[in-house]
């Protein structure tokens, strides 16, 4: 019988969180796991038993405690921040009180009321489920906030070096990168970035205006981020150090 190559999902649990793990089968020979702070994989052979699978899914579950308890950084990129009622959030140079409190309800929701933002939250959620819900809820509320001076900064730099048409300067969520743009002129910026340093949010921001005049990262694009600001490179060890810190 031939099995062809393909890709399932599983979860694994961990301290009453369930997990989602990507397993590839393939052609592989043997077994590989791997840990991210965006993803659980696991290969097998393509031929690999559902029973094979389990007794892997719960190797991996092992393999993957010992890497968070290791690793910090990485399990709070799992499990994230549990905010509490009453906590501060501290945003750039902004301070938000969280009003958390928990509705039986379908809908999550999140408003601002000067400087509280208010949640109400499902109770039934897990911590890894409130924990996800939380982050977008908040991100969104916190987009919100910043956007006008955000918009502002973007129009500013692109006024001082390139001045290519702006069709729209949008915050919203990414884990994956700090920003982009289109060719249409629309530049995403993360709102993780908020919680950098202005001089490093003013790189990317760079970054990506950068993209409208070279819109890959060939030696003219990095020449041109470079005209503009010659320590970018610091900016870009900044990022690197503290990815896992900026986020909600």
């Amino acid at each position: 019988m031939l099995h062809k190559k393909r890709t399932i999902k599983r979860l694994i649990h961990i301290d009453g969180t369930a997990l989602p793990v990507t397993i590839a089968l393939d052609l592989l020979r043997g077994h590989r796991y791997s840990l991210s702070s965006r993803s659980i994989r696991m290969r097998l052979p393509v031929n690999a038993t559902e029973s094979t699978i389990q007794e892997h899914l719960d190797a991996c579950r092992d393999w993957v405690m010992g890497a968070l308890a290791q690793k910090p950084e990485l399990r709070a990129a799992y499990f994230g921040k549990i905010h509490q009622h009453g906590e501060i959030l501290n945003v750039g140079n902004r301070k938000y009180v969280l009003d958390i409190a928990f509705k039986d309800r379908a809908t999550n929701t999140a408003k601002m009321i000067g400087d509280t933002i208010s949640l109400e939250i499902n109770p039934k959620l897990n911590d890894w489920q409130r924990s996800r819900v939380t982050k977008t809820l908040l991100s969104r509320i916190v987009a919100r906030d910043f956007q006008a001076e955000i918009t502002h900064r973007v129009l500013e730099w692109n006024d001082r070096t390139f001045k290519k048409p702006i069709q729209s300067v949008n915050l919203k969520y990414n884990h994956s990168n700090w920003g982009s743009c289109s060719s249409k002129g629309n530049v995403n910026l993360s709102t993780r970035l908020l919680f950098a340093p202005k001089e490093v949010q003013d790189y990317v921001i760079l970054h990506e205006l950068a993209h409208l005049v070279e819109l890959n990262h060939s030696d003219r694009f990095w020449a041109l981020v470079e005209k503009h600001m010659p320590d970018y490179q610091e900016k870009e060890k900044w990022l690197k150090k503290h990815r896992n810190a900026c986020d909600f």
